[in-house]
């Protein structure tokens, strides 16, 4: 029997915002992603344009850590040899890097804060969505903290800080406690999606140990929403 591999269709529309470099020495880049760029190029040649596309016209030997989905904007950090990628990979694995982001959810949350815990695996038949699975899914953990609700609005601002790091992970836990993120076109019905002109979701500080000195580095990215 041969395996269906599905097949990713979506080709990303021109992205006219520029990635901001926050801080750079001969180690490694800190950059702010716009939205509506890709982390790496698609297969299709019609998504060639993404963050390591550009940034390896001016830094040849640039390797991603890490990535962020299309539509988030915000922090990452560009390795500039393979050694540091290597460093940085090993601080990931060991969770000793830690992360927020800002994101306005609709609806408004009743609690001030709290935890999600809520298992994640790959949907194949509706690829590239992921799905909530307790047989076959990993575990995913999102600490929340709310900042502000709008009543008006009828939305809630939070501070998500990810405690694993699946793939859509704030976006479908959001979606799982009935706030989806706005602007989010997989994981929010069409009204929540028009809500915003883009996803309400951005990597906002990240908080990891230079991959040779040691030291402990606490970056910011400020907020464009």
């Amino acid at each position: 029997m041969t395996e269906n591999h599905p097949i990713d269709t979506f080709i990303a529309p021109p992205c006219d915002g520029d990635i901001g470099i926050l801080f750079q020495d001969e180690h490694f880049l800190l950059i702010n992603k716009p939205s509506g760029l890709l982390s790496l190029s698609g297969k299709n040649p019609l998504n060639k344009d993404s963050v390591h596309y550009r940034l390896v016209q001016n830094f040849p030997d640039a390797t991603l850590a890490h990535r962020l989905d299309f539509g988030t904007s915000g922090i990452m950090i560009v390795p500039l040899t393979k050694a540091v990628n290597a460093a940085f990979n090993r601080q990931f694995q060991a969770r000793t890097i830690t992360k927020t982001y800002t994101a306005v959810l609709h609806g408004i949350l009743p609690n001030n804060s709290g935890t999600i815990e809520l298992p994640i695996a790959k949907d194949p038949p509706n690829f590239p969505l992921q799905k909530i699975c307790t047989e076959t899914g990993k575990l995913a953990v999102s600490a929340y903290q709310v900042v502000a609700r709008d009543s008006l609005q009828n939305t809630t601002r939070v501070i998500f800080t990810p405690l694993t790091g699946r793939t859509h992970q704030l976006r479908i836990h959001s979606r799982e406690i009935g706030h989806s993120i706005l602007g989010c076109d997989l994981y929010a019905n069409q009204a929540i999606c028009v809500m915003a002109q883009r996803l309400m979701l951005h990597a906002t500080t990240l908080d990891f140990d230079h991959p040779i000195t040691g030291a402990r580095i606490n970056a910011v990215c400020h907020c464009p929403f």
